[in-house]
């Protein structure tokens, strides 16, 4: 896997440097080849980590890819997706469809994950966007709730918590963490209290 790894990175450093390269590289999210598209989308996924914008142009490139069968592609063209939305987040509004679809993944939790922290960056732009995926995302609390990823989302949402988010998802939010904060145990206790205490700006 670190093999695979390094090929990824190497193969993204390549394109920030080349243009030539970077444009095959974004191509090759629509390729014919599994394999292929997976290796893209891990690059560019390292690339939206460093160089962000350099990716915007190409926001509907990886909405599209959201539509591939293999759970990776997926995954990261989210990632990459959730790194554009502090950079340019208009761009991203074409996602939430695809993300959408991902949240409720049955198969992969790597791709429940990701959507869920591009839902929660997403959402904290503004009061509604908060609006628009709060839903979503208190869906997922409920759906997911004691799953390996659910420490993860809960990250997501701890930092969705201290975005700008309307006074009702801001209600809904505390309420929502409310029992786990006071019945949960040890982590989940924690982050529950963390999050109610980020939303309330304590």
């Amino acid at each position: 896997m670190a093999g695979s790894m390094d090929v990824i990175e190497f193969v993204a450093r390549e394109a920030l440097t080349n243009e030539d390269k970077f444009k095959r590289l974004v191509a090759q999210l629509g390729d014919s080849s599994r394999r292929n598209r997976q290796n893209a989308a891990g690059s560019l996924a390292f690339i939206a980590k460093v160089s962000p914008e350099l990716l915007v142009p190409h926001a509907s490139d990886l909405v599209d890819a959201l539509n591939r069968p293999e759970a990776q592609t997926r995954w990261e063209s989210l990632d990459a997706l959730t790194a554009l939305v502090p950079v340019e987040s208009r761009c991203t509004d074409k996602a939430l469809a695809g993300a959408e679809n991902a949240l409720f993944d049955e198969e992969n939790g790597f791709v429940r994950l990701a959507a869920m922290r591009f839902f929660c960056a997403y959402g904290a732009t503004t009061e509604k966007r908060s609006e628009n995926v709060w839903p979503l995302i208190d869906e997922a609390i409920q759906c997911y709730h004691g799953d390996v990823e659910f420490n993860d989302m809960l990250n997501a949402v701890a930092e969705f918590a201290t975005g700008k988010l309307s006074e009702h998802v801001k209600e809904a939010l505390v309420e929502r963490m409310s029992f786990d904060a006071h019945n949960g145990r040890g982590a989940l206790k924690r982050k529950a209290q963390t999050i109610i205490d980020n939303v309330q700006g304590e």
